[in-house]
């Protein structure tokens, strides 16, 4: 194989990573690209914790700061937003510690989200996040999430 196959055909590169790891053959593994493959790998978990989470928040302040125009879309969007953040924070226990830092990273891309949505602005929300970890996990959180689906079927 030739020795820049990481860069000329990935996927036969991580067949063959996979191949000698499995095989013991440690000294032909590409241990430089390996490094940084794993090194990325953690890297996408925690960008996928911050999308999920802006994507989350910027919905959550949809939903309290129009309550007229809430959706089946918003609520759906909610759930499904927590159920995944969950589910990545089960498979990733060690990414819990690093929520409190996310959620104040990702707080301008959810107002963002809110701003490009709808005809509110950066004046008509908090500067900061105004939910809690405990909150943005919440399945009940807000109350009215889940009671008397009277919104709209956007």
């Amino acid at each position: 194989m030739p020795s820049n196959l990481y860069e000329t055909d990935f996927y036969a590169w991580t067949l063959e990573q996979s191949k000698l790891l499995k095989e013991g053959d440690f000294k032909h593994l590409d241990i430089p690209n390996l490094v940084e493959e794993i090194e990325s790998l953690g890297k996408q978990q925690r960008q996928e914790l911050r999308n999920r989470l802006g994507v989350l928040i910027g919905h959550l302040l949809k939903w309290d700061y129009q309550p007229e125009k809430r959706t089946k879309s918003w609520r759906v969007t909610i759930q499904i937003q927590r159920r995944e953040i969950n589910d990545l924070l089960e498979e990733n226990p060690s990414l819990k510690p690093y929520l409190s830092a996310a959620i104040a990273k990702v707080y301008r891309a959810g107002v963002d989200l809110v701003r490009l949505e709808t005809p509110l602005d950066d004046e008509d929300l908090p500067q900061n996040c105004p939910y809690s970890v405990q909150q943005l996990l919440d399945l009940n959180f807000p109350v009215d999430l889940n009671q008397g689906h009277q919104e709209s079927q956007q």
